[in-house]
Parts: structure tokens; sequence; C-alpha cells
């Protein structure tokens, strides 16, 4: 496909009907998603996310350590395990922790994130490739990459076709994330870090995708990742990959997301206040479970601050929902209108 505002190198591929329509549906869900949770979800959701992406990414990797190691690794415990496992999961969270400060379109900043990501894991962490490799699906070769004296050009033509394209972020993302597994520019980690980079480039154009585990996904269809790159090898192109990672990041989207909308709270109190996030629900539905809960409480149960707990009961009491009777120790909450509500 040839692009009308760019003149320089363009990955081969196609948008095909199919790759509209998911760019459409995505798109859609990414903005009911946003209107709903926030492009900052909760600290709970968060965290929740991170952990399922890293033990996912590094999972497809033939890393064995479940969610709850990795979850333990995140809160500083010790874990049985091997070490170099140890040391995967402790690298991508230090990694992962800096995606709001890299720059996707700096090499420089590919560079560092690669450095972090690898650090005491192979001796070229943070710098380009000096041999040959391939990308293996067990003992099996599926692509072997260019040689390693043409990876800093075919980066840097990447790289600056990233930045200046004018296909929608969610495709040109999916381009990226094929392209830099075909040039495999690193001596390891590049699943890992393509992964990850397509994640960066998604959140230029919308930062839920910071929180969105698609790679999840990816891992429960682990072996047609593997054979749809083989398939792009083959047609000289990407089309088929953007299909894949689209179909990913839409249900990703919708089952990976959960829904914190608590079904507690009436749906014509919702429809009545659609300017309320379901951090403000969820703090509802603690008042209306416990009249007499306190905010650090709801903060401790929620995995926020008990400022912020008090800034959503400010937006419940504004608009006469809540009411308080009693001090703020020994008084309680009462739901206004509740019976009507519940109509």
């Amino acid at each position: 496909m040839k692009e009308k505002e760019y003149t320089g190198y363009v990955p081969p591929f196609d948008i095909t009907e199919e790759i509209s329509n998911l760019t459409i549906m995505i798109a859609e869900t990414v903005g009911h998603l946003s209107a709903r949770i926030g492009n900052i979800p909760t600290p709970m959701l968060r965290k929740q996310s991170r952990i399922k992406t890293i033990q996912s990414s590094l999972a497809i990797e033939n890393n064995s350590l479940s969610i709850e190691q990795v979850t333990d690794i995140l809160d500083g415990k010790r874990v049985l395990g091997a070490p170099n496992e140890i040391r995967e999961v402790k690298n991508a969270i230090d990694a992962y922790n800096l995606l709001f400060e890299l720059d996707p379109y700096k090499e420089a900043d590919l560079l560092k994130a690669h450095s972090m990501m690898m650090t005491d894991l192979v001796s070229e962490n943070g710098r380009y490739r000096s041999g040959g490799v391939g990308v293996f699906d067990g003992d099996r070769c599926i692509h072997l990459a260019p040689p390693a004296m043409r990876v800093p050009s075919l980066m840097k033509d990447l790289l600056i076709w990233a930045k200046n394209t004018t296909v929608h972020p969610l495709i040109s993302s999916c381009i990226f994330h094929y392209e830099f597994e075909f040039i495999h520019p690193f001596a390891d980690g590049n699943g890992r870090m393509g992964r990850m980079w397509q994640t960066l480039l998604l959140m230029r154009w919308n930062r839920i995708f910071a929180w969105i585990p698609v790679e999840t996904i990816v891992k429960e269809h682990q072996q047609e990742y593997y054979a749809v790159i083989a398939a792009c090898d083959k047609s000289g192109e990407s089309t088929d990959f953007i299909v894949f990672m689209l179909r990913c990041l839409l249900e990703s989207l919708r089952t990976e997301v959960p829904n914190k909308i608590p079904n507690k709270v009436p749906d014509k109190l919702r429809m009545l206040h659609p300017e309320f996030s379901d951090v403000t629900w969820e703090v509802l539905a603690h008042i209306k479970d416990n009249p007499y809960v306190t905010a650090v409480e709801i903060g401790n149960d929620m995995g926020i601050s008990d400022r912020m707990v008090r800034k959503h009961i400010g937006l419940l009491r504004n608009a006469g929902i809540i009411c308080r009777h009693g001090s703020n120790k020994t008084g309680y909450w009462e739901l206004l209108n509740e019976k009507e509500d519940e109509v």
C-alpha cells in the first residue's frame, strides 16, 4: 500500500475490509471503555493488568512462573524459581515502569528499554545483535532474520515510517510489530520487546492501552501467532498479521478488562449520571453494602487512597444520591430515593 503524505520506506501491507471493520469495532470499544473507566483505571486494575501482561508475555517465551509468583515478585516477596526466570520478571517490571517515559519513535529509547528488559540475561543487552538469529517454534525455525549488518538501517527506516505514517495507529502498530519481528534486531528478547513496543505505539493513540493485557490473548493463540508470522514471511507482507493482532486487541478489550460497574447500582441511576465513572459507582456499591463503612475501608478494598474515595463521595453527595447522618466516627450513610431508583 502506498501512502500519499509519506514518500520514504513503506512496509508492504493491504488494508482489507476485515481490517477496516476490526479497526472500527476496536475504536468504538475503546471509546466506551474510556467513558466508563477513564484512560487511567484504578490502581488495583492497573496492577492486575500489568501482572497479566508481564506473565503472559514471558510465558510466550517459555517462562514458567505463575501469575501468583509474578505478583509476589512485584510485591517484593521472595519467590522460589529458576534465577533466570525471576530475573526476566524483575527486568520486565522495570521496563514496563518506563512506558510513560519512552518515545516509541526514538532508537535510543528502544535500546534503553531492551537494556533494561535483558539485563543479566544476554551480553548484547541494549544494542543490536552482531550475529544471525531466527524465530523458533520449539525446534522448528519459522523465520530466519536479515543479516546483522542490515539491522541498523532497517530499524531506522521502520522507526521513521512509524512516526510519519498516516495509517490509523491501530493498524500501523500491528505493522510495526510484524516488521520488528521480521527484522529481529536483538540477539534475544525480540518477542517481548515487539509486544511492548506495540503497546507503546497504541498508547500514543489512547492511554488506556497501557492497561490492556493483550498478551494474555496472544498467549492463548500462541501457535496461531507463530503460524501467521510464517505466513506473512511467505507472502512478503503483513496483512494476515494485522488481522490476527486486531482480533487479539478486540478480544482483550472485551474479555480482559473487567466490568467494574457494580450490579448493585440501579441502571436508572447510572443513566441519570452518565458523567460518573465506574470508580464512583463502586464507591456507592460499598456504601450500599455497609452504610457505616469508612473512606479508609473503601479505599483499602478498592486499592485507592481514602482521599480519592472522599472525592467520589463528594460527587455522590452533590448529586443528591447519598447523605450523611451523624459524625464522621459514629455516623452512617443513607441512599436517598433508593426505593424509587430500584423500580
